[in-house]
């Protein structure tokens, strides 16, 4: 037997084991609730056509985890479980509605290459999977990203929906699918479980200032989703909001007119119709940005001014807390930013901030070598062309030696859904109105044909186009299919649409740098512009009319054999269910001398009074007539259903 003291002994031994543990335990959950972090900024920009862009940056990232169902205090458990229940690398999710004016609102800058998306729903996903795997597991994606924003996204599990671009899209390894619908409707219910993500939700914080209204009446607004995932960083998930608003002007300050147009004044309060009272309470960090543009900057050093808050052509409402200044790569200013930290703001003193403009002022946002568009040609519901331009904005001549052999590249990506066949044989080049040949301007492409209700159309394009160009078109010509009758949608008549074509140009870079001495300055804002971003943009959406059926012949024949049949029955239950005896009673109780016992004797083979029946002579056959009618409606359906199967 254990002596007591020895089993006291190893009862405190176990009991001070179990403490480490638990200790142990606390620790490891602390760590990963200290490693989950949350970061909220806000970039505010005017605009030369008399609007402001506010853009909105979410970012959530969680440590890496070896247990699959670990506990999240920050990150969206939703999106860890995606990550790990489809192996996804890197996913991006885009609800957009309108189109990014690249004239006037900048094709040159991290903003428009990384948040100006084509209308309706972009999805594409890179998959850490066997190549045989990943067109299934794309399928379950679809179905649980369509469940989660509450969206018709699993329309891209067909796989006449999506595509395995190469490298026109995303350089990958086979790995990348990439799906659109062009006419999916953005709405509040879109809206609504993207901001369940956040952990403040719009309760509180920078996305309070989320005001529906606000949002929906801008003429352009586009919210994101991208996700990265790898072993050693964990999930990085960064959510955006681009919206691009009319500024209130009946209630601005200061109006100045420039050129017939008016530049008004705004505010936040102008724009989302309230004001910041502070940041999420779980955010790292919360900003405010409001960022001057190139073009602003070089007028007002033209007026022999400092570039600060206030100045002799604009002047801030609130003075920023930093200001921070983007350097080209010849050492020259090129814009400036001015930070506002939410911290230093709540309820009683919150954050306005807005800008007035002192002077009038003309200036335009930097564009892309080329401003790419794309329409059709042809008429009638056979056959027609797709165009695509290429008209030169004049940057190369600033950024590109401009010399005989001087050439610059673009890369072309082009889904066609599989009912538009496209002859890719009869692609022809046109530069500066001359036919050249395709040798000359396409260095490199890759096709995929499309399949009948298969597989639809993808092309990859390299093309090369020579420094001195000024306009280039593209021409292919297709021939339109014919679709099931089961295949049309509700409004067949107002045409198909083929998804928005993705230009680049490779030779391009659209990052900013902000240089800033204080090393604990962080932002993932300020991170993605300095990521090296190919400038890009999305050409419009096409519409192409196909042959449609006339759906109102269905219709009619569907009511005509209705009534018919409706008639046939309808008379010939009448005249077998009818309870005569039971009507003779109730008759004779009613009246014995009437017109209807009188009748029903008849038929029966009774005998009647002769008064009676000289009386009620006229109307003394309804039940033959009521025979041939029965008979004459038979007749009628026979010979119907006769001739419409013949």
């Amino acid at each position: 037997m254990m002596p007591p003291s020895t089993a006291r002994r190893l009862c405190f031994l176990s009991l001070l084991l179990l403490l480490l543990l638990l200790a142990a335990a606390a620790s490891a959950t602390a760590d990963a609730a200290a490693a989950e972090e949350f970061t909220e900024e806000l970039l505010l920009r005017p605009l030369p056509d008399r609007k402001a862009l506010a853009h909105f940056h979410f970012r959530s990232s969680a440590p890496p985890a070896s247990a699959a169902g670990r506990h999240h205090h920050l990150f969206p458990k939703a999106i860890s479980q995606l990550v790990q229940k489809f192996h996804i690398s890197e996913l991006e999710l885009s609800f957009t509605q309108g189109r990014w004016n690249y004239e006037q609102w900048g094709g040159y800058d991290p903003m428009s290459t990384n948040n100006a998306k084509p209308p309706g729903v972009e999805l594409w996903a890179i998959f850490d999977l066997p190549l045989a795997e990943i067109d299934a597991t794309w399928k379950n994606l679809t179905h649980t990203l369509s469940g989660l924003f509450c969206a018709s996204i699993n329309f891209l599990e067909s796989s006449t929906a999506f595509s395995a671009p190469r490298w026109g899209f995303k350089l990958n390894e086979g790995n990348l699918r990439y799906g659109a619908l062009p006419r999916e409707a953005v709405c509040t219910e879109n809206l609504t479980p993207w901001l369940k993500l956040l952990p403040c939700r719009d309760k509180a914080g920078i996305a309070s200032l989320l005001y529906r209204p606000s949002v929906y009446k801008g003429y352009y607004h586009s919210q994101k989703l991208k996700l990265k995932s790898s072993q050693s960083l964990g999930i990085i998930l960064d959510q955006t909001l681009t919206v691009v608003l009319q500024p209130n002007t009946v209630s601005g300050k200061q109006l100045h007119s420039t050129g017939g147009q008016l530049q008004p004044s705004w505010s936040m309060e102008h724009l989302f119709s309230k004001k910041l009272s502070g940041k999420c309470l779980v955010s790292k960090s919360s900003r405010v940005f409001v960022e001057i543009e190139k073009g602003i900057v070089d007028n007002v050093d033209k007026a022999g001014s400092d570039v600060s808050s206030n100045n002799d052509l604009f002047v801030l409402s609130t003075a920023p807390d930093r200001s921070l200044k983007e350097l080209d790569n010849l050492e020259v200013q090129s814009s400036s930013l001015y930070e506002y930290d939410v911290n230093n703001y709540n309820s009683d003193k919150p954050l306005n901030v807005g800008i007035t403009w002192k002077l009038p002022l003309i200036w335009s946002c930097t564009r892309a070598p080329y401003h790419a568009s794309r329409f059709l040609m042809g008429s009638g519901n056979e056959r027609g062309s797709i165009a695509m331009s290429f008209l030169s904005t004049g940057l190369d001549k600033q950024l590109v030696d401009s010399s005989n052999d001087c050439s610059i590249k673009a890369v072309v990506f082009q889904v066609v859904p599989w009912y538009v066949k496209v002859y890719y044989h009869s692609l022809e080049v046109f530069i500066d109105g001359n036919s050249k040949a395709i040798s000359e301007v396409v260095d490199k492409i890759h096709v995929t044909p499309s399949e009948d209700k298969l597989l639809p159309g993808t092309m990859e394009m390299l093309l090369k186009f020579p420094c001195s160009m000024q306009l280039a078109t593209l021409t292919l010509d297709f021939d339109k299919g014919f679709l099931h009758i089961d295949e049309y949608p509700p409004d067949a008549n107002q045409g198909f649409d083929i998804p928005s074509a993705l230009v680049s140009f490779p030779e391009f870079n659209s990052s900013r740098s902000y240089p800033e001495a204080d090393p604990l300055f962080v932002s993932p804002l300020l991170e993605n512009f300095k990521e090296d971003g190919v400038v890009k943009s999305y050409t419009e959406v096409l519409l192409v009319p196909l042959t449609t059926p006339d759906f109102s012949m269905p219709y009619n024949v569907i009511t005509f054999t209705c009534t018919v049949l409706a008639l046939y029955f309808g008379s010939l239950l009448n005249a077998l269910r009818r309870r005569i005896g039971e009507e003779e009673r109730g008759l004779k109780k009613a009246d014995k001398r009437g017109l209807i016992p009188l009748l029903i004797a008849k038929l029966r083979g009774q005998k009647v009074d002769p008064s009676e029946s000289e009386s009620t002579s006229p109307a003394s056959l309804p039940r033959s007539k009521l025979l041939l009618k029965v008979v004459f409606v038979a007749v009628v359906a026979i010979v119907f259903h006769y001739l419409s199967n013949s």
